[in-house]
């Protein structure tokens, strides 16, 4: 939408409606319909979003509502001690945009590959694209008995990649894909991963068993939206 702002209102007890929804619960799309209601312009499609930008809208909405203290379960990394901390959620940085589109305002890049020298035409993740693979992995679980874990590398490029030099054909890029030297493949989903915007989610943990301090990255449980629970 070429837009760097995007104009949201405080959550209000309609919102909670919406969270409280079991329809939209079972559906899985009560996020969206939160986030649907409190964007100010009705034009953007939730669906359309990177999902950076999704999460970026999401975390100051949920600070409108319940305010910026986030108390959650976390690990440390030291002693492997789980514990309960509270975290100030204003604290997170925001991750931009590494690189420019193809084209103002097109969710397209290219990147040369170090060791085939392809170039790859790819987008980043949307909200729209995440949930797509999420209904593939089920379907390949439910259908083909694939686990997911067993092909997250190549189900994650195929996701994302649109075209290698000037072939586009889906059956010809998952080939190409599932026979790429593992040097272009981690070259590929180390330059998207650092491209991609978003939400820094890492936080500063002072361990209460080992008193180390440790970096954390901040799970989105249920206490998010649901502090009650």
């Amino acid at each position: 939408y070429k837009q760097e702002v995007v104009e949201i209102r405080h959550m209000t007890a309609k919102d909670e409606d919406i969270l409280m929804s079991q329809a939209y619960i079972k559906q899985g799309n009560v996020i969206s319909k939160l986030l649907e209601s409190c964007i100010i312009d009705k034009s953007i499609d939730i669906n359309e979003m990177l999902v950076g930008d999704r999460n970026a809208v999401m975390i100051s909405i949920r600070i409108t509502g319940f305010g910026a203290q986030y108390k959650t379960t976390v690990l440390c990394e030291h002693c492997m001690t789980s514990q309960s901390a509270s975290f100030n959620l204003s604290d997170l940085g925001l991750k931009r945009l590494g690189s420019d589109p193809l084209s103002d305002g097109e969710n397209k890049f290219s990147v040369e590959l170090p060791v085939t020298k392809k170039t790859v035409y790819f987008s980043l993740t949307t909200v729209n694209s995440e949930d797509e693979a999420i209904i593939s992995a089920k379907r390949n679980k439910d259908l083909l008995g694939i686990d997911h874990d067993q092909s997250r590398v190549t189900s994650s490029l195929l996701n994302t990649v649109i075209a290698i030099d000037n072939i586009s054909d889906k059956n010809k890029i998952k080939k190409f894909i599932q026979n790429m030297p593992v040097r272009d493949s981690r070259f590929l989903r180390n330059h998207i991963k650092e491209i991609e915007p978003g939400i820094d989610m890492a936080a500063t943990l002072v361990c209460t068993s080992c008193q180390r301090g440790s970096q954390v990255n901040l799970p989105l449980g249920t206490g998010f939206f649901w502090p009650d629970l």
